[in-house]
């Protein structure tokens, strides 16, 4: 491949695209934009410190949600402020380099929010079904490689997607019908035959969505059958109480990158794909904070002291 600024063959230099997202946004939507990115960061940044300060909060289900927490607040640091900046200078330029960074931290947060989601529901159902022996599976080495797994296993596969794309010769219009660089809206800019490309797009998403959403419903179905053989009632609510919090963030989570990406595609769709894109870009970076701390005694009970509160 050349250089990115450069295209192959006969076809002229590439300086960078224009964001469609931004046509008909005004500079108070880009306001609510950076008012809503400030909301995350201190939202999930709380989240962070709590669990961080608290002794009592230094369990392996608060480990992974201070990591969710981080993965929340780069995610939105990746489009917000792009986004809330373009709409304040009615701009939607992003240079060549800025459209491929955007688009690999944005595959590759993603794909880190699946695993860690995915160890989450891990640690939930060995709480549930083999409560003797939690602390002994669900040890600090098993949490950290589990962690530094969800990272790893991302890092290099978003790489080759990222690049296969960039690869690609661009012809003729630069404007990009969305708010950010993805993929899909990206590659229909391209002059050369894309099949390649979404062929490693639905690997990447079997392998790193799909897996880990089966594996965490799995999880669930085990925790189900558990709960349902627990023979008090006060046990039984308990047990889900303790798996209420993270179900509600998986279907947030999910459940709005699904309605984005598996919705028929039309030609009037695009207006509601770009809608449903903010959906799971703001939803779940800025409601889960709130989730965690709202439905969660412990974790109230910390932000309490560290407040100084009774």
């Amino acid at each position: 491949m050349e250089s990115l600024y450069y295209l192959r063959g006969n076809h002229s230099t590439a300086p960078g695209f224009i964001l469609l997202g931004y046509s008909s946004l005004t500079d108070l939507q880009g306001l609510l934009f950076l008012v809503i990115y400030v909301v995350i960061l201190l939202g999930n940044g709380v989240l962070v410190l709590v669990t961080l300060l608290d002794s009592a909060l230094h369990t392996p289900m608060y480990f992974f949600l201070r990591n969710l927490a981080l993965v929340e607040m780069a995610y939105s640091s990746v489009t917000l402020p792009k986004m809330a900046a373009n709409c304040l200078a009615g701009d939607g330029s992003i240079s060549f380099t800025g459209c491929a960074a955007q688009m690999y931290f944005l595959l590759f947060l993603g794909g880190t929010e699946c695993f860690l989601l995915a160890a989450m529901a891990y640690d939930r159902c060995v709480a549930v079904c083999n409560p003797l022996r939690y602390t002994l599976i669900v040890n600090r080495e098993a949490c950290a490689w589990l962690v530094a797994g969800s990272w790893l296993v991302n890092f290099p596969v978003h790489i080759g997607q990222t690049y296969l794309v960039f690869a690609l010769p661009f012809c003729g219009s630069h404007e990009i019908n969305h708010f950010f660089c993805d993929i899909p809206p990206v590659l229909e800019l391209s002059c050369a035959d894309t099949y390649r490309n979404k062929i490693a797009v639905c690997a990447a998403l079997l392998l790193l969505v799909i897996t880990p959403f089966l594996f965490i419903v799995s999880s669930y179905i085990k925790i189900a059958g558990a709960v349902l053989r627990m023979p008090s009632a006060q046990g039984r609510h308990k047990a889900f109480s303790t798996c209420s919090s993270h179900l509600t963030v998986v279907t947030l989570f999910y459940g709005s990158a699904m309605v984005a990406y598996l919705k028929p595609k039309t030609g009037e769709s695009v207006d509601i794909d770009k809608l449903l894109s903010l959906l799971y870009t703001i939803v779940t970076p800025i409601f889960n904070p709130f989730i965690y701390s709202l439905r969660n005694k412990e974790v109230n009970v910390a932000l309490r002291k560290i407040l100084g509160g009774k």
